[in-house]
């Protein structure tokens, strides 16, 4: 339902996850029998969790141990895995660069070229290890990157941007087709950034095996304060869910939304798949982890831009291994580690014995579910008062 902003200007009421809460269900599940795995056309994964294509969340190191863990770990192939040959010292020197140096740093850092033989290595250490590797790259170098992935034996590839369209325009290069890069590539293509059903049509037309959702809402994104960019993920996901339906029924081919940002806690994830996701990608809960490459760090994929930065290093800590952030047993009490175990449990108490009947769950609208009856915790700031 719209509203007026103004004379003769209305605008759309959209939602963020901390506006709505699930209804339990009038039937309830062992959350240990309830089935969460995942599908890209025909590769299946254990859990529905994908580490962000960020360099501070994901390396070939991590890739490797979420591969292992049943988990999708994204290797940015323009970042600095394939920039640097030895790129522990450049890890080290963005993690100790003072907060006012850092996006100068890597400004500068991103300076230095691609350099093509990294990218088949990176991915042939990750296969080697005996588990999938997903790639990403943008738009731009997308045909060069997907052949050289390809030749490597990359598994799936994510072309990623801040907003992408099918009709894209411009005259100063090629625009890629993403119908012919979906045909020519024979493995899965996930496509995105998108956040509203009529582009999400589109891009499900040109034979995606699955699609981004989420403009802006990632913890060390800041796309929506330079650009003023971004729809709220709940209504976000739930619209591109809704392009989802209706291509399924037009053509027989199910393409998976993949919620991409904008959740920290179990209860944000749970809430994502409700809202019609398949599975997440998340950034800051994984960059947390022992495993991650950022050091207690997390930057955006935007940051390095030359001219716009639309990202920012932020200190998230490190509060556990990749195996608790995922499988528990959780040492915190703020939602942040044990996320599959918070899935199945949400679940289970919601009746749905599998993703596509979580989608089903009810949703109702309320904007006080993480204040109501927390007095005590935000005064002393613990569990959902933090």
């Amino acid at each position: 339902m719209s509203e007026f902003i103004g004379r003769d200007r209305k605008a759309r009421r959209a939602y963020g996850f901390d506006e709505i809460a699930l209804v339990p269900g009038e039937v309830t599940i062992n959350p240990e029998e309830v089935d969460i795995s995942f599908k890209l056309k025909d590769q299946k994964f254990e859990i529905p969790f994908l580490a962000s294509a960020m360099d501070g969340v994901v390396d070939p190191k991590f890739a490797i141990a979420m591969g292992k863990l049943g988990g999708i770990a994204v290797l940015n192939l323009e970042g600095i895995y394939v920039r640097y040959a030895d790129y522990e010292t450049i890890l080290d020197d963005i993690a100790k660069a003072p907060p006012e140096e850092t996006t100068a740093l890597v400004q500068k850092l991103y300076e230095e070229p691609i350099k093509e033989k990294l990218i088949s290595q990176r991915i042939q250490d990750i296969k080697k290890a005996g588990v999938r590797a997903v790639v990403s790259s943008l738009p731009q170098k997308a045909e060069r990157y997907g052949k050289i992935g390809e030749e490597a034996g990359m598994d799936c590839f994510v072309v990623q941007s801040t907003v992408t369209t099918v009709k894209h325009l411009s005259k100063s290069y090629q625009v890629t087709d993403f119908s012919k890069l979906c045909s020519t590539l024979k493995v899965p293509v996930i496509l995105g950034n998108c956040v509203t059903y009529k582009v999400a049509l589109e891009l499900m037309e040109t034979g995606c095996a699955g699609l981004l959702v989420g403009i802006g809402p990632g913890s060390a994104c800041t796309t929506r304060g330079v650009l003023g960019l971004g729809v709220p993920q709940v209504t976000s996901i739930a619209d591109c869910a809704s392009a989802r339906e209706v291509h399924f029924k037009k053509t027989g081919q199910y393409v998976a939304i993949i919620g991409d940002g904008g959740m920290s806690t179990g209860g944000d994830v749970c809430k994502a798949f409700a809202c019609g996701a398949d599975a997440v990608m998340v950034g800051s809960a994984f960059a947390r982890t022992k495993e991650a490459p950022g050091r207690g760090y997390h930057w955006g994929m935007a940051t390095p831009h030359a001219n716009l930065p639309r990202g920012t290093r932020i200190r998230v800590g490190t509060t556990g291994s990749l195996e608790e952030i995922l499988y528990g047993p959780a040492r915190l009490d703020d939602g942040t580690q044990n996320l599959v175990g918070a899935l199945r449990t949400c679940m289970g108490n919601v009746g749905a014995q599998n993703i596509r009947e979580l989608q089903l769950t009810e949703i109702v609208i309320a904007p006080a579910i993480r204040t109501e009856g927390k007095l005590f915790q935000a005064a002393q700031r613990v569990g959902m008062g933090k």
